[in-house]
C-alpha cells in the first residue's frame, strides 16, 4: 500500500473527525476525501458532510487547483479579483492601505506633496503626468521667476540694443539720407537757375541770403552744384549747395569783379558733400563758375592741407599762404578736414585764366 493513512482510525476504519487528509486505496486510485458519518445533530443525512473550505483544510492539493465552494465561476472571479488586488498592492492589507494613502496624496490633497522640497522632484512628478498640487505649482512658478540679477542684465542689454539701433539709424541718416536729400535740393536749384536764365528772370546784382546765382563746375571731380549767397548751414550748405562768403566780416568779391578773391565754402561729408574730394585737385586743374551771362574759368595754383578755422586770412583779397603777391582775380575753396570732423580747414586756391560770354558757347574745360 502506498496510500497515506491518518494517524489513527476508529473502529469502523474511517478517519476520525477533524482529520481530513485524503485516503489513497492503491497506487492507481484517485485521491478521495471521506468524512465520518455524524448523527442528526447538525449533520448531513446519509452520513456525509461537505468538504471544508481551503482555509480549514490541511489536505494536499495541486497548485492553483480550485477546491471548496469557490471552485466554480464565482470562485474564478473571486480569484481573479484577488490576484488583481494583490498585483496592484502586494504585501497584504497594510500595504494596500499605504498604497491607497500614497495615491490619495498624489491627487493634490492638502498634505500630498508637502514633503517634496526639491524642484527637480516636483518637475519629475509633473513629467509623469499627474496634476501638481498648489504648493508644487507655486514652487515651480518661483523657480521659473527670474532673479533680480537676471532682470537687471536683461534691462541693460535692452538699453544697449536700443542705443545701438538708434546710433545705426543716426549714422544712416547722416551718411546716406542727408546726401540723398541734398542732391535732390541742389539739382532742383540748378535746374531752376538754368530755367530762369533762359527766360531772363534773373540779372547780375545783389542776391539775398540763400538765393542761388551761379553754378560751380569741377570737371575732374564731376561736380556740378549751385552757388548760393551766404554760408549758413540751414539755408545753404545743408541743402547741398556751395555758399559764397558774401556777408561781413568775411565778405569776398564776386566773379565778375575786376579784382578780388571769390571765397566759397561747402560740406566735405554729408549733405551732398560737394567738396569731399577737393584734396585731389592739383595745380592746373580747371574750376569753372557759370553765371547768367558768362563763364569764369580758374586754374588751381596751390593748396593749404590744414589750417585752423580761425585763419580767415585765407579769404583776403591777396590770400596769405597762397603764393599770390599782388591783387588779382582769385578763387578760394574751403572745407573741413580731416573727413567727418570739423577740427581744421582745407584750403584750395585758384587764379582766373578766362572770362567767356555764354554767347560764345562753353569753355574748353567743360567740353573736354
Amino acid at each position: 500500500m502506498t496510500a497515506l493513512r491518518p494517524e489513527r482510525e476508529d473502529v469502523y476504519g474511517e478517519a476520525p473527525y477533524g482529520s481530513y487528509g485524503p485516503v489513497f486505496t492503491g497506487a492507481g486510485d484517485p485521491p478521495t476525501a471521506r468524512m465520518p458519518a455524524v448523527d442528526g445533530h447538525g449533520g448531513v443525512p446519509g452520513g456525509a458532510m461537505e468538504p471544508p473550505s481551503n482555509e480549514q483544510t490541511m489536505a494536499l492539493r495541486l497548485p492553483g487547483a480550485p477546491t471548496g465552494p469557490g471552485s466554480g465561476s464565482e470562485g474564478a472571479s473571486a480569484g481573479a479579483s484577488g490576484r488583481s488586488g494583490a498585483a496592484g498592492a502586494p504585501g497584504g492589507r497594510a500595504a494596500r492601505r499605504k498604497a491607497a494613502k500614497r495615491g490619495g496624496g498624489r491627487g493634490g490633497g492638502r498634505h500630498g506633496g508637502a514633503k517634496d522640497t526639491a524642484g527637480g522632484a516636483s518637475s519629475a512628478e509633473a513629467d509623469s503626468g499627474r496634476p501638481l498640487s498648489r504648493v508644487e505649482a507655486r514652487r515651480q512658478a518661483r523657480a521659473r521667476k527670474p532673479g533680480a540679477a537676471v532682470v537687471a542684465s536683461r534691462a541693460v542689454g535692452e538699453v544697449f540694443i536700443t542705443t545701438g539701433v538708434l546710433m545705426l539709424l543716426f549714422v544712416t541718416y547722416q551718411l546716406w539720407w542727408t546726401n540723398v536729400r541734398a542732391h535732390a535740393q541742389a539739382g532742383s536749384e540748378t535746374h531752376q537757375l538754368q530755367d530762369d536764365w533762359a527766360s531772363g528772370k534773373r540779372a547780375p546784382g545783389v542776391f539775398e541770403p540763400g538765393q542761388g546765382f551761379a553754378i560751380l563746375h569741377i570737371p575732374k571731380l564731376d561736380v556740378v552744384v549751385p552757388i548760393a549767397e551766404g554760408v549758413s548751414n540751414k539755408r545753404v550748405l545743408d541743402k547741398g549747395m556751395v555758399g559764397h562768403y558774401g556777408e561781413a566780416p568775411l565778405k569776398t568779391a564776386m566773379p565778375y569783379d575786376k579784382s578780388g578773391n571769390f571765397g566759397l565754402a561747402a560740406h566735405r561729408n554729408t549733405h551732398g558733400e560737394p567738396f569731399r574730394y577737393i584734396n585731389k585737385l592739383v595745380a592746373g586743374d580747371p574750376v569753372v563758375v557759370e553765371t547768367q551771362d558768362k563763364y569764369f574759368v580758374y586754374k588751381v595754383t596751390s593748396m593749404l592741407p590744414v589750417t585752423p578755422p580761425s585763419n580767415t586770412s585765407v579769404l583776403d583779397a591777396v590770400p596769405k599762404g597762397s603764393g599770390f603777391t599782388a591783387p588779382g582775380r582769385y578763387i578760394t575753396l574751403t572745407t573741413c578736414t580731416p573727413e567727418f570732423t570739423s577740427k581744421y580747414r582745407l584750403i584750395v586756391w585758384g587764379k582766373m585764366v578766362e572770362e567767356r560770354p555764354r554767347s560764345k558757347g562753353k569753355p574748353d574745360a567743360l567740353i573736354e
